[in-house]
């Protein structure tokens, strides 16, 4: 209901038009005390609903970016990985590594030793 509607009501219900009967103020009162009970409660309960749903909108963000802070660890940790196995992966022959009897385990071992390093300076920073 809008202020002018209420506002017209009211004039009606205090008897402002001649076309009103003085008999029937009592029950124009009665009807715009009514609606404006009943505006007033229906504006409570919009601000209840727009409460709640600011509330799980919230809470919906809050989750959705724990999930971001989980993939963006494991993306900073996958990152270094990939790297060391895209140039391993790399077919060249003047890489030592390549004729060296350990170098597929030195390589497993960077990448091991780095995912670690990783983690553990997460953890220090409380990251997780």
């Amino acid at each position: 209901m809008s202020i002018r509607e209420r506002e017209i009501l009211m004039r009606l219900a205090r008897g402002e038009f001649d076309v009103v009967p003085s008999e029937a103020l009592p029950y124009y009162r009665d009807v715009y005390d009514h609606l404006v009970r009943v505006a007033d409660l229906a504006e409570s309960y919009r601000d209840l609903v727009t409460g709640a749903l600011d509330a799980y909108l919230s809470a919906q963000s809050n989750r959705m970016n724990e999930i971001m802070k989980t993939l963006t660890l494991i993306s900073t940790v996958m990152l270094p990985l990939t790297f060391i196995a895209g140039v391993y992966g790399m077919n060249y022959e003047n890489m030592p590594e390549l004729k060296w009897r350990y170098g597929y385990p030195f390589a497993l071992g960077l990448m091991i030793v780095v995912a670690v390093t990783i983690v553990v300076w997460f953890r220090r920073r409380k990251w997780v």
